[in-house]
């Protein structure tokens, strides 16, 4: 089965969308899934990924899967029902015929993946991360996106490069290690769904 997969993130440039792709590219490779892989689309922001999913759904071909993956924002009430969570938080609408396995969270958002992976955190920043001041791994998917990002750049304060996104945020995304990843209800969603789609 071929499949298409529209990504928030990347920003506005060539470059970071590029950057991005290859991230994911790296971590899905990474996860086990290497044949059939699914062409990457780096879309920018939230609402640009589900224009452009949107678009590519309408034009499916039966034997084709797409999908998005997006941030939840908010931690959702149940992770296998994405379309009633983004139509409480987004007001978006699911296109007709569209499943929730076409909806993959990062919950809440990336820099949840990236903050619960401690060994990939100090590879990359080294004796500069304070690891005490990173959110605590504990249930880390019900924490508000804005805390986890604030405890991130906080814990790289004192770092030459502390954490930012577009800056080291994909580099970071594409080393980390999806058997720390899968205690995280949304990664393991989303590599179970794509190991069955693909």
């Amino acid at each position: 089965m071929s499949a298409r997969i529209y990504i928030e993130g990347g920003g506005q440039s060539k470059e970071l969308k590029t950057r991005c792709r290859e991230a994911f590219q790296k971590l899905l490779e990474n996860a086990g899934i290497r044949e059939n892989k699914p062409r990457l689309v780096a879309c920018g922001g939230r609402n640009a990924a589900f224009d452009q999913f949107r678009t590519a759904h309408a034009e499916q071909r039966p034997s084709e899967y797409v999908a998005m993956i997006i941030d939840s924002e908010d931690p959702p009430a149940n992770i296998e029902r994405t379309w009633e969570h983004l139509r409480v938080h987004d007001g978006w609408v699911a296109p007709v015929g569209a499943t929730d396995e076409q909806v993959l969270f990062m919950t809440t958002c990336m820099e949840t993946w990236i903050a619960s992976d401690q060994a990939a955190l100090g590879e990359h920043f080294g004796q500069c991360l304070q690891m005490n001041a990173l959110p605590p791994a504990r249930h880390i998917e019900q924490r508000n996106r804005a805390q986890v990002m604030q405890e991130l750049t906080h814990a790289t304060r004192n770092c030459k490069r502390p954490y930012a996104k577009g800056d080291n945020s994909f580099k970071l995304l594409g080393n980390l290690n999806p058997q720390t990843l899968v205690s995280l209800p949304s990664f393991d969603r989303m590599a179970r769904i794509l190991k069955q789609k693909l």
